[in-house]
């Protein structure tokens, strides 16, 4: 059995097991909530225009609802100039789109007024709907001046995430901070510095931005997207569990981000509700890199969260891309279900036990091709286990429980979101984040750096 030292500490928010799972789903899902904003300090973030900083470089906009289009539709290369479609710092944000509550039939399938002839089923590949993507600098982009702190959106063990305005365009972003000594205490530098070098290198509509990073004798600091629809983890606790059409909408942007991710040979290794945030218009965005690494063949650490470790992970043998896909089917059973399949009472070793004899017991409302899925992901037999066969992710994608999914719109966020988060646009509103006490430390100390040697990248 594993120890528990490198793993993310069990679940402490409410966790309802199989005889708490409640069925009035359809409604719930509906609900405007206040979704908690965790212990891990990466759970927050928005796409917007880059914060102007020390170095400023590359600006991304957001024309349209897709973070990585412009006006027209056209995927952000390198090298291009997108000034032409910025809105100058003093432009106020467009009126939002209202829709905020879709009809159950367009969430899977493209709105009825645009075009259909056209729409293509299990065809596009979201590697190929974004653009190659070159590694971007972010080290030293931006100082403590550059921002005027708001307030906290998140505490973990190492740190936690504030709400930041940027002084040069007024916009909204995250800063995740970092303690260094607890960074080095807790025996993470390998993994922190790996989150930095993975977010660096990729650039997807359901991935958060890391537009920059800089560090002082104290602390290391991450600026990234403010999301701010809160954690899908709250919306599942509030709805108890999610209808058909609903999990199959998060499943499928999940899908896109983990193809796009392992094109890359990028393990995500953390993928959980806790981990997905919704941007304002209901979208996914996939936060907290702590745990993903570049890895083209095999690797062996064990890290993750309990409920979510395939069984390789948790008999300590090596592993590859296909614990990801394992994770997606835990995903998808705990929206569906309101529980994950392998839980135990919040004991870390009896859900270990759960895991390795992997019998999962279906409740009679999981209709057959989402049971079918589900035994094709979590399976130990890595020979039989989706998206670790020859075809790749696209075996997932041509499931028929995803048979209704247009992958080339849902790419392009061209699908209403079954929920969209009662938030107000560009004004920084956190309402769907807990409060926390702020941080009583003084940030920006200058003096003897012990531990910077080892966040020379920051």
């Amino acid at each position: 059995m594993p120890a528990l030292g490198f793993l993310k500490k069990i679940r402490t928010k409410d966790a309802p097991g199989p005889d708490g799972t409640a069925t009035n789903a359809n409604d719930a899902v509906e609900q405007s909530t206040k979704p908690a904003a965790g212990d891990n300090p990466n759970k927050t973030g928005t796409a917007g225009q880059e914060p102007q900083g020390q170095k400023p470089q590359e600006i991304p906009v957001t024309a349209t609802k897709a973070d990585q289009t412009t006006a027209d539709g056209v995927p952000m290369t390198p090298g291009t100039d997108y000034q032409q479609y910025a809105p100058s710092p003093q432009t106020q944000p467009q009126e939002e789109k209202k829709h905020y509550l879709p009809h159950i039939h367009n969430l899977i399938h493209p709105n009825q007024n645009e075009n259909t002839g056209q729409t293509m089923t299990n065809q596009a590949s979201p590697a190929g709907a974004v653009a190659q993507q070159q590694v971007r600098s972010t080290k030293g982009k931006y100082s403590l001046t550059d921002f005027d702190l708001r307030r906290t959106l998140g505490t973990g063990s190492f740190g936690r995430v504030h709400l930041v305005q940027s002084k040069h365009n007024q916009r909204y972003y995250a800063v995740k901070v970092l303690k260094k000594a607890q960074v080095v205490k807790m025996k993470q530098v390998e993994h922190t510095n790996d989150e930095r070098l993975m977010l660096q290198e990729v650039k997807h509509p359901f991935l958060i931005t890391l537009w920059g990073t800089f560090q002082d004798s104290k602390n290391i600091y991450m600026v990234m997207d403010f999301v701010e629809g809160g954690e899908l983890f709250s919306l599942l606790r509030k709805s108890q569990r999610f209808p058909n059409p609903v999990a199959k909408f998060y499943a499928a942007e999940v899908t896109l981000a983990l193809e796009y991710l392992h094109s890359k040979d990028i393990i995500y290794r953390d993928l959980k509700p806790e981990n997905l945030l919704l941007d304002r218009h209901g979208h996914l965005k996939i936060t907290d890199f702590g745990f993903a690494k570049k890895v083209p063949d095999i690797t062996w650490t064990l890290c993750g969260t309990p409920d979510y470790l395939a069984p390789e992970v948790v008999s300590s043998k090596g592993y590859n891309k296909s614990v990801d896909w394992w994770s997606l089917g835990i995903l998808i059973f705990e929206m569906l279900c309101g529980y994950t399949p392998f839980w135990d009472g919040g004991s870390p070793m009896k859900i270990y036990e759960n895991i390795l004899k992997g019998k999962v017991k279906y409740p009679p409302y999981i209709q057959p091709p989402a049971q079918d899925l589900l035994q094709q992901l979590i399976t130990a037999d890595l020979t039989k286990r989706l998206g670790n066969l020859h075809g790749g992710a696209e075996d997932v994608k041509r499931h028929a429980w995803f048979a209704e999914v247009t992958w080339d719109r849902l790419a392009k966020k061209d699908i209403d979101a079954p929920y969209v988060p009662p938030v107000k646009a560009g004004v920084g509103d956190a309402s769907q984040f807990d409060k926390y006490p702020e941080e009583t430390e003084q940030y920006g100390a200058v003096g003897p750096d012990e531990h910077g040697h080892l966040f020379t990248d920051f």
